[in-house]
């Protein structure tokens, strides 16, 4: 399992770099936009020194012709660094532009998967990661469990490289039936994550082992004890 973080804010990246493992970012023009008007390519290399090489960053292009799909890539490529994986709705002009990306060993991410046909299709196209948007495909009645467990199951029976990079999430619920069902990787809100570390007992359990030590040796802690 890997956990990627659906955000562009430089001091959340920071504080979830620091504190989750975290395997990378993700971002679009929607994500972007809570950010303001931001010096774009600055920015995005601001977050890959946060994050550093080793970690993925996929960006969003907004071209919708495959041949402006590829220029645009050129240019996020050549102003940010080659390991960006380029983020290519999956669309019929959006297929071709993967395909011809891959024959220069661009990093590819599919997004917009709603069914399974576009999901079979990207993976056919040489996508790095295909990226099913979960709690919209609930929303249009569209089983998302059953839709990432059948590309779980194509990927293996056919030896696809393809991973399955679930995204658009509400809860962390949602995270988790992802992950079950057959995806490598998630990306999440920050927010969404961290939700999963506010349960009151959580809370309390450390307070509970908290008092009990002090119960028994008072206000000593353990390096005390050396």
């Amino acid at each position: 399992m890997k956990y990627l973080i659906d955000t562009a804010n430089l001091e959340m990246i920071k504080k979830c770099n620091d504190l989750l493992p975290i395997a990378g970012v993700t971002s679009n023009p929607s994500i972007i936009k809570k950010e303001g008007k931001i010096d774009f390519f600055a920015h995005l290399n601001k977050i890959r020194q946060i994050i550093g090489i080793d970690k993925t960053l996929h960006v969003q292009i907004l071209a919708e012709d495959s041949s402006n799909i590829l220029k645009e890539a050129h240019v996020i490529l050549e102003n940010i660094d080659k390991n960006v994986f380029i983020k290519v709705p999956t669309t019929l002009q959006g297929l071709k532009a993967m395909k011809l990306l891959k024959k220069e060993n661009v990093g590819v991410t599919a997004t917009a998967i709603y069914t399974k046909t576009q999901g079979f299709m990207a993976m056919e196209a040489g996508a790095d990661y295909i990226a099913p948007y979960f709690n919209r495909m609930e929303n249009l009645d569209i089983d998302a469990a059953d839709t990432i467990a059948v590309f779980a199951d194509m990927i293996a029976a056919y030896g696809y490289q393809t991973k399955i990079l679930a995204a658009s999430f509400k809860n962390i619920a949602q995270v988790n039936t992802a992950l079950k069902c057959g995806a490598q990787t998630i990306t999440v809100a920050p927010d969404v994550l961290m939700a999963a570390f506010a349960v009151p007992s959580i809370k309390k359990a450390v307070d509970d082992f908290a008092a009990d030590w002090k119960q028994t040796f008072g206000d000593v802690s353990i390096c005390d004890l050396k």
